[in-house]
């Protein structure tokens, strides 16, 4: 088991939260945030609607699956995370659910912009509300946790907080279900295949199935795998790729994948992003003559349509 530090949010000490945090992001890129503000009666009820919508026929899933703008069900083997060593694509199904944007507001026009698809009251009533209620929520548990990163960063707290960055986000709340299908590296069967997350950071909560596993560093070979412990009431929060263009890898985005052992596994991940048309490049702190930018710029949208495109062969717009 990966041994990672706690983030209490409710600790009025940030400077512990901030040196705890900074070690995390250049150890591991992932750790614990507890007392987040999330009751745990809504997580619960979070869940259990998540379970209602996989338990329904899949010909009612597939009414809505993933349209263009990435929103929407994906069926099991529908993202392949890790072609290289995968014989088919993960062993899971999702649900995307983005920030609503209506139909005829300019910014629909823009690709991960748009309305969600909703399954209707009739066949799960609530639903749509507690999903909504869930994004906002975590919506403020992600900018919590990003002004504790900008403070390690040695940046002013409120950077992540601008407008063309959290203030105007592409923030993804994402169902998953694992079907149980017992997973076989040697065999290239996997829950999920290796990878690391696009954006800015990820939450993550979980149930109580242990699946998820971490590699600390991607060039060692043999890769050392560990999983981490599910905690009740915790997300486990993980670092995108762009934080570790922001910072030049001075923070690490981690490799990680889901092994399933024949039980049922549910989670669900908050992917956030800045905005669309932020431009992400090496902080001013983070390099120097002897440590030169690793990556050129780029935009948000261009990197986020690139890295969709690449696991599931075709363009979100």
């Amino acid at each position: 088991m990966a041994a990672l530090h706690c983030i209490d949010l409710s600790n009025s000490d940030i400077q512990k939260s901030v040196s705890l945090v900074r070690q995390a992001c250049s150890d591991s890129g992932f750790f614990y945030v507890v007392n987040h503000g999330i009751s745990p009666e809504f997580m619960d009820e979070v869940f259990s609607q998540s379970k209602r919508f996989f338990s329904l026929p899949l010909d009612e899933k597939m009414k809505l699956l993933r349209n263009e703008k990435n929103r929407g069900y994906t069926p099991l083997l529908d993202q392949h995370l890790d072609p290289v060593n995968q014989i088919h694509g993960d062993y899971k199904e999702g649900y995307y659910i983005g920030v609503e944007v209506p139909e005829d507001d300019p910014q629909a026009e823009k690709p991960f912009h748009g309305p969600n698809l909703w399954p209707t009251a009739d066949i799960l009533p609530g639903w749509r509300e507690t999903m909504e209620r869930y994004h906002r929520e975590a919506l403020e548990v992600a900018r919590a946790v990003a002004r504790i990163i900008a403070l390690a960063l040695d940046l002013d707290g409120n950077f992540f907080d601008q407008s063309e960055m959290l203030g105007d986000p592409i923030a993804t709340l994402r169902l998953l279900h694992y079907e149980g299908k017992i997973s076989e590296p040697e065999r290239g069967i996997y829950g999920a295949g290796a990878h690391s997350d696009f954006g800015l950071l990820t939450l993550l909560a979980t149930d109580d199935v242990t699946g998820l596993q971490i590699c600390k560093d991607k060039h060692v070979e043999p890769q050392i795998w560990e999983y981490v412990s599910p905690v009740k009431g915790a997300f486990i929060v993980n670092l995108g790729d762009l934080l570790e263009r922001w910072s030049n890898c001075s923070f690490r985005s981690t490799l990680h994948r889901v092994l399933v052992s024949g039980q049922e596994r549910y989670s669900i991940a908050f992917f956030v992003f800045p905005s669309f048309n932020c431009v992400v490049k090496c902080l001013p702190a983070c390099h120097s003559e002897e440590n030169p930018p690793k990556f050129p710029p780029v935009t948000c949208g261009a990197y986020l349509m690139q890295r969709y495109e690449d696991t599931y062969g075709d363009q979100s717009s």
